[in-house]
């Protein structure tokens, strides 16, 4: 699922962008503090303003190289990588099978590890009680089939990031094993973003990520940041652990909400007279023979169990073992002001994609401005990277600045004046043609190479104009809270007047549109979400933002511009790429040309 619209992966080999050693390809790892390092600098290194150093060698900047064709074919792989987990995970949301549910499998659990016959693997969940449910059964199957390639990738990821989920997990008293969840919810991809548009490995949503202490704004999404969101999700499932004293109620409330769960077990302890015996594992089970859930809640359990049968023991399963990696350390530094990570590479004599790997809660490439940061390292860079920063003048810690068009200004001509090439210029700025440039028109100009290049023009883009399909319950001041706006720009962007009500497949503009209001647009008949209604504060309703159960209509098109990727098309167009990718009759792989015109899904 890809949420950048660009890829720093593959970048590793990029010797334009930053000099030094290479990182060995792979899914990015899971930090973990190189002794005092993770709360602070290593060795007390703290970057400052303070005046230049003469002592200190700071590295030079790379030399321009006029070709970023490589840096876009990165971005390629990286959106083909995120496609095909998009679609599985869709897939895994929207999976069903025939049959009803086993009634014999609702012992109480008796917790502590247990073992299933046959096999020395031990769980801290109950695996052994429910192992033989006929959905648990049935995701076993759909993981060995229609999801092999990419639960093989995921046991992978997995591989980097267990240790350190595990350690914070039982920090909370919680089962260790509470880890597959993030199997299920993302694949373990820290990019992941779902159709209701929860984020990262763990998947929250912005409220109850800033509930649990994350930052999200334009410039941070700590829910990208596997440390930080995984220290969220181990409070909050303790949190819920202890409203519900049962592991899988907590694992359905993470999936559905406290409220709905709690709702449910009420309304069946209204002909229970032992309403104790709901709050346990078995008690999950009386509710998944209701009709109490939605189907994606009730069936939360089952692909847990079964994700952890073969996480456990993937050979049984035909699956190649993931080799065991230890969580890798790292150092890092404190920035106090905005700073580009590509120049953080340099100094670091590491690479972008190195740095990116460490740091994917910054969403622009760079710091944000007027804050005091804290930027991860690999491990025993943090003191001379330290020492290189401070040396550095202020004024050369992003590595792009602006430039006012003025009169009978062409592209050539600026960019001869920056002593940049015609074709870095027009990367880092989309939407600008080569020739004369509109006087007034402020354009970005790269000024470290081809990988700043990149940097300036993600700096540059302008955000995604985005909808947001109304759900029933749905109020305006609730969608404006999702989204950061207010309701009364919600009403001018959407021509609504002060009293106009929503209606469930209403479609809302949630962003401006080139500065002017935008006309709302509706279908003729509600559109059927997977969601409807609860309080569901995690909200993984898969679909719930603009899936429409019949056939879409395609009611506008766009000319592609070069430069521009299918994921960057479907951001702004506010559409999922597979959805996009359908309209069109290409794949989440199909890499698309300039002068293209794609059909955009309604």
């Amino acid at each position: 699922m890809l949420r950048y619209s660009l890829s720093m992966l593959a970048l590793a080999g990029l010797a334009a962008g930053c000099a030094g050693r290479p990182r060995a390809a792979g899914p990015a790892p899971a930090p973990a503090p190189s002794g005092a390092a993770a709360a602070a600098p290593a060795g007390g290194a703290s970057a400052s303003s303070a005046a230049p150093r003469q002592d200190v060698l700071i590295p030079p900047a790379p030399v321009i190289d006029s070709s970023i064709d490589y840096v876009f074919a990165a971005e390629h792989s990286q959106e083909a990588d995120s496609a095909a987990d998009e679609a599985v995970l869709q897939k895994l949301a929207d999976a069903r099978a025939p049959g009803a549910a086993d009634d014999d499998a609702t012992d109480e659990s008796t917790g502590g590890e247990k073992a299933l016959t046959g096999t020395a693997a031990t769980w801290d969940i109950d695996v052994a009680t429910y192992n033989s449910h006929d959905r648990v059964q049935y995701f076993l199957d759909f993981f060995q089939t229609h999801a092999r390639d990419r639960m093989s990738i995921w046991l992978e990821r997995m591989s980097h990031y267990e240790p350190m989920v595990r350690q914070r997990l039982q920090q909370e008293g919680l089962p260790g094993d509470l880890v597959y969840l993030a199997l299920i919810e993302s694949g373990f991809s820290n990019n992941a973003v779902s159709t209701a548009r929860a984020v990262g490995m763990w998947q929250f949503m912005k409220g109850t990520g800033r509930l649990y202490g994350l930052r999200v704004d334009r410039w941070v999404d700590e829910r990208r940041d596997p440390v930080k969101a995984t220290d969220a999700a181990a409070r909050y499932l303790s949190d819920l652990y202890k409203k519900f004293n049962s592991v899988y109620l907590a694992a359905a409330a993470y999936n559905a909400g406290g409220g709905r769960i709690g709702r449910s077990l009420d309304r069946i302890d209204d002909d229970d007279e032992d309403s104790d015996s709901l709050y346990t594992d078995a008690g999950f089970f009386r509710l998944y023979d209701t009709k109490l859930l939605h189907k994606e809640t009730r069936d939360y359990v089952p692909k847990l169990i079964a994700a952890a049968l073969i996480a456990k023991e993937p050979a049984k399963y035909g699956f190649a073992p993931p080799a065991a990696a230890e969580p890798e350390a790292y150092d890092s530094i404190v920035v106090p002001d905005m700073t580009g990570l590509d120049v953080v590479a340099r100094l670091a004599d590491t690479t972008l994609a190195a740095i990116r790997d460490l740091n994917p809660q910054y969403l622009r490439l760079a710091t944000p401005p007027a804050t005091r940061s804290v930027v991860r390292l690999p491990a025993g860079r943090g003191a001379p990277t330290a020492a290189a920063y401070a040396a550095m003048p202020a004024s050369e810690r992003v590595t792009f600045r602006t430039h006012v068009a003025g009169r009978s200004e062409t592209t050539t001509s600026i960019a001869r004046n920056y002593h940049v090439s015609d074709r870095t210029l027009l990367a880092a700025n989309p939407g600008l043609r080569s020739g004369r440039v509109r006087a007034g028109r402020h354009i970005v100009i790269p000024t470290g190479g081809a990988a700043s290049a990149v940097v300036a023009r993600q700096m540059a883009e302008p955000p995604p104009t985005l909808y947001h399909r109304v759900r029933r319950g749905e109020t305006l001041a609730a969608i404006a809270d999702r989204y950061d706006v207010t309701s009364a720009q919600l009403r001018r962007w959407n021509r609504l007047s002060r009293h106009a009500r929503l209606r469930t497949g209403m479609r809302l503009r949630v962003t401006p549109q080139g500065g002017s209001g935008a006309v709302l647009a509706t279908r003729s008949k509600p559109v059927r979400t997977l969601a409807s209604g609860g309080d569901s504060s995690h909200a993984h309703a898969k679909g719930a933002d603009g899936g429409d159960g019949g056939k879409i209509a395609h009611t506008r098109t766009h000319v592609v511009r070069r430069g521009e990727t299918l994921t960057a098309v479907a951001r702004h167009y506010g559409v999922s790429v597979s959805a996009l990718a359908e309209a069109n009759g290409l794949t989440g792989h199909s890499k698309i040309r300039a002068g293209v015109a794609l059909r955009i899904p309604a």
